[in-house]
């Protein structure tokens, strides 16, 4: 019998205080990935740190106490940027990383992600294994482990904004430049405004005042409308917005349009080719991003390889390909020189160095790609586990037949919520919504 599925494609996930986000399932969670990493039983250390959520300190707990009692060294970070974790493992010789966030989520949600001591996020292998633990921990015997310790590390903010001030050249600066920052009340509201204020920036930081319940709520990377007031009420040379755990960015123009994960990958990837650093001319995306990312990769000369969704499969690829750029269009962006998962703080002094060095505005720079129309549905369904996958397949075909040459459609299943995603692009709007329409009924008769 297989063991219960509890990774999604970004680590464990759940509403706080329901299966398997509790307490109870932490704490074997803790037991187990102790277990999992320690298998030779020598001294391991671990770091967790959390976003500003509630539901952080009951899942820090008992993550700490499953840890702890199979002989791990426990050191808490506090609130600190997932990329800070992955970051944090090598600079204190951890063996394992652990980020207590739901990322984009709202509060009631709750995640935990973890990190291998390579600083890469786990692959579905190792996942694998600590489920099979975690389904048979009642059979581990630990009566004779020495219990480990923990202890609360107070300057990991420090070190991470020394860090990230670190990636750029030694002669740039942001000196002025108004920059609108939005934490989205997460967990960089303290290292974003700060480090660009200390490289120079004139900073108007938002979404800064978190109180555990308000996380991307009205703010954030999915809730632009406050940044670009603030953006148009501060006349900002840019509005750069993070989601809760800091790993994704969106950046709003000067004159309030969007710009996201694809054009940054382009206006990164454009830079870093100029100077000579862009490793083997190509850029890793995932199947979501847009067809005008591709078409503006390819007439530039470089190439744009895709993954299933998820930052960590484009990691994997980058690191399995030696690639150095990638991302999604959410705003995972991965510069594989500096970092093994999107770091959207990193990524915001990556496009203000371009725009200081280019002496461009953002909205200038963001015109390298054209964006083809692309609207994205979801199908929220009741019993998701008993989804049969080659039904979505077959309904996927169903929907590229229909829209033919004119674009691409994709379906799938979501890896975080009980959804069906439903993606269309086409420059024929017409074409498009009906194919939506077309699939969304399909659907809706088949799994209602």
């Amino acid at each position: 019998m297989n063991a219960k599925r509890y990774f999604g494609t970004d680590g464990i996930r759940g509403v706080a205080n329901q299966s398997p986000m509790t307490s109870e399932v932490a704490l074997k969670i803790g037991i187990a990935t102790g277990l999992f990493i320690s298998k030779d039983k020598s001294p391991k250390r671990v770091i967790i740190a959390k976003d500003t959520r509630l539901s952080g300190y009951m899942l820090e707990s008992s993550l700490t106490s499953g840890l702890t009692s199979v002989g791990l060294d426990v050191f808490l970070l506090g609130p600190m940027p997932t990329p800070a974790v992955s970051m944090l493992i090598k600079s204190m010789r951890a063996d394992l990383g652990i980020m207590i966030s739901a990322s984009h989520n709202t509060y009631e949600y709750n995640g935990i992600k973890i990190f291998g001591p390579d600083g890469y996020k786990l692959d579905d292998s190792d996942e694998s294994e600590i489920e099979d633990i975690i389904e048979n921990i009642g059979s581990y015997d630990l009566s004779s482990r020495i219990i480990g310790k923990a202890k609360r590390i107070d300057d990991a903010q420090a070190r991470y904004i020394e860090f990230v001030k670190g990636t750029l050249e030694r002669d740039v600066n942001f000196d002025g430049i108004k920059v609108v920052i939005d934490s989205a009340n997460g967990a960089a509201y303290k290292v974003a405004p700060l480090a660009l204020w200390e490289l120079g920036a004139k900073v108007v930081s938002i979404g800064d005042r978190p109180n555990g319940i308000n996380i991307n709520h009205e703010y954030g990377s999915t809730s632009l409308s406050n940044l670009k007031k603030a953006v148009h009420n501060n006349k900002a040379d840019i509005g750069i917005a993070l989601d809760g755990d800091a790993d994704r960015i969106i950046v709003i123009d000067e004159m309030g349009e969007i710009i996201d994960g694809d054009a940054l990958l382009a206006i990164i990837a454009t830079e870093w080719k100029r100077l000579g650093k862009l490793k083997k001319d190509s850029v890793v995306a995932t199947i979501l991003s847009n067809i005008g990312l591709d078409d503006y990769l390819s007439r530039e000369e470089m190439k744009l390889y895709r993954t299933n969704v998820g930052d960590r499969y484009v990691s994997q690829f980058m690191r399995e390909n030696g690639c150095n750029i990638g991302g999604e269009q959410s705003g995972h962006i991965i510069i594989g020189d500096y970092s093994t998962t999107g770091d959207g703080l990193l990524a915001a002094i990556q496009i203000l160095s371009i725009m200081k060095k280019s002496n461009k505005k953002i909205s200038e720079l963001a015109q390298l790609i054209e964006i083809v129309p692309q609207i994205q549905r979801n199908y929220r369904v009741r019993d998701y586990e008993k989804i049969n996958t080659k039904e979505i397949d077959e309904i996927h075909k169903i929907g590229q037949e229909r829209i033919k040459e004119k674009g691409r459609v994709l379906v799938r299943l979501s890896g975080t919520e009980p959804l069906i995603r439903v993606m269309g692009e086409s420059k024929d709007k017409k074409c498009l919504n009906q194919t939506l329409d077309y699939l969304m009924d399909l659907i809706e008769e088949r799994f209602n």
